[in-house]
């Protein structure tokens, strides 16, 4: 079957670009839900990963641009398709891989959308050397007062705040009798 196009289960970081060959009130409409799922002949589609938009609102970004400096696809995967994204004008649709939750998906597009090229986002890696963790962190590593010092220490913090309080009372009582 021509225009069949196969996503693997489990897919991803690879974005579809497809041109949208119709008016722009039916591209708006393909935002509705089930609406692009029906033109590409799925059940359903999330559509939190799928951008429909005119290609004349990225200005003199361009589509190339928006491509690299926007989805994180490299200029050199980009360089062989730069002359058909520039040539693009109406709606484009961005599917990103993420829109069929990991899902085998087999898509027949309608015969007004066609698929421009398949790019892979760069990956990043996440991975680090592990940190030692300083001896400070650790729980119960500072130094432990002996019950007595303890004690004594409390009875200080005690004492002090017990003359800081009763050096308020006697100075309020002061300003009141005199």
């Amino acid at each position: 079957m021509q225009g069949v196009i196969e996503i693997p289960a489990g897919e991803r970081g690879v974005i579809r670009v497809f041109d949208l060959d119709m008016v722009p009130e039916q591209a708006r409409f393909l935002r509705e839900p089930g609406a692009l799922a029906q033109v590409l002949g799925i059940d359903e589609i999330n559509l939190d990963h799928v951008e429909i938009f005119p290609v004349s609102d990225l200005e003199e970004l361009g589509l190339a641009g928006y491509l690299t400096q926007g989805c994180g696809i490299p200029e050199a995967d980009v360089a062989p398709d730069l002359e058909a994204l520039k040539n693009l004008s109406g709606h484009v649709l961005l599917l990103r891989s993420r829109a069929f939750d990991g899902a085998a998906t087999r898509l027949t597009p309608a015969s007004q959308i066609s698929l421009l090229a398949s790019y892979g986002e760069q990956q990043i890696t996440w991975s680090a050397p592990p940190q030692a963790s300083p001896a400070s962190s650790k729980l119960y590593t500072g130094p432990k007062l002996s019950p007595r010092a303890a004690r004594h220490a409390s009875r200080r913090i005690g004492a002090a705040l017990f003359a800081v309080v009763m050096s308020a009372i006697v100075f309020t009582l002061y300003v009141l009798v005199f």
